[in-house]
């Protein structure tokens, strides 16, 4: 699971750390952490960073790391693969299942089980999600296998080359097939999780399309250009269209004819990650995934068809 790279004549006379910052694309924090390590190879023997190199010469980045992961306990709670390869896992996400664990869920998470996992296949890696979904929404969570694929998916995050894709069903009609929501988001004064619509808040843009209109409620795609805490969740109650079934943010009742629900048909926000598309850190190819909705919107789509 090592990085190798043939210098050719157009980068002969370069440095090593040229190579690994601009070729092999390595933060500094992490060429760092190889060069205290001896991960860094020139010719199978160790290379100082600031060594030039020349056409034909062979760097290879040292990444079979052993990591204890942390104190996540492993628990065999069975996961859903969709992707995996030496680099990374890519899961399909139950709903009423945290990722990581808290003071709240210290155990029972999709951490846990990923843990357990690869300890059955020998890895032993430290935890790395690098996206994340909330407790009640289903779909696609991505873990990386080493640090460095998880900075270089989080840097195409950051670069809008690693794209996010939901579908969920909302309250009410769309009154147009397509639109954007742009409209900051910020923390609510005196709680830590809740967020609202505040000109102080972070820019948040959120895209969507209608799939399907369903008797007064809306299955939608949305794609997301940034990634804040609970975006799409505060974007539709900001718009009048909450997600259904969501009880941090819900639907109210204000006028006669307001589309309702029969009691206990959505016990969470219907609200699933089911496509991610990003470029392979190692092989450059687009990658795209996709996972489909749960059987518990599947039904709740039955019933608003009715």
């Amino acid at each position: 699971m090592n990085i190798k790279y043939i210098v050719d004549e157009q980068h002969s006379g370069k440095t090593v750390k040229f190579i690994l910052k601009n070729i092999i694309e390595l933060s500094e924090r992490f060429i760092k952490r190889l060069k205290n390590s001896g991960g860094i190879l020139c010719n199978s023997a160790p290379a100082y960073v600031n060594s030039m190199v020349k056409n034909g010469d062979i760097i290879e980045v040292l990444m079979d790391f052993t990591e204890e992961s942390e104190d996540i306990i492993p628990q065999n709670l069975g996961i859903n693969i969709i992707f995996e390869d030496e680099w990374m896992i890519a899961l399909d996400k139950p709903p009423h299942m945290v990722v990581h664990p808290t003071f709240n869920y210290p155990s029972g998470t999709v951490a846990n089980a990923v843990c357990y996992y690869l300890r059955q296949k020998g890895e032993f890696k430290k935890i790395r999600p690098v996206s994340r979904l909330d407790r009640d929404t289903s779909g696609i969570i991505v873990f990386a296998k080493n640090p460095f694929v998880q900075e270089a998916l989080i840097r195409q995050m950051k670069d809008k080359t690693f794209s996010k894709e939901y579908m969920g069903v909302v309250y009410g009609n769309m009154e147009q097939a397509e639109g954007t929501i742009d409209l900051p988001i910020d923390r609510k004064p005196g709680s830590i999780i809740t967020r609202h619509i505040a000109p102080s808040g972070m820019p948040s843009v959120t895209h969507y399309s209608v799939l399907e209109s369903l008797n007064n409620f809306s299955l939608l795609r949305f794609k997301l250009e940034t990634g804040r805490t609970h975006q799409i969740r505060v974007h539709c109650q900001a718009i009048g269209h909450p997600i259904v079934g969501d009880s941090l943010y819900p639907h109210i009742m204000t006028e006669p004819g307001s589309p309702c629900l029969p009691a206990g048909v959505a016990d969470r926000q219907a609200l699933h990650s089911y496509k991610v598309c990003f470029i392979h850190p190692f092989s450059k190819k687009v990658t795209e995934l996709a996972a489909p909705l749960p059987k518990d919107i599947k039904n709740l789509l039955e019933i608003l068809r009715k």
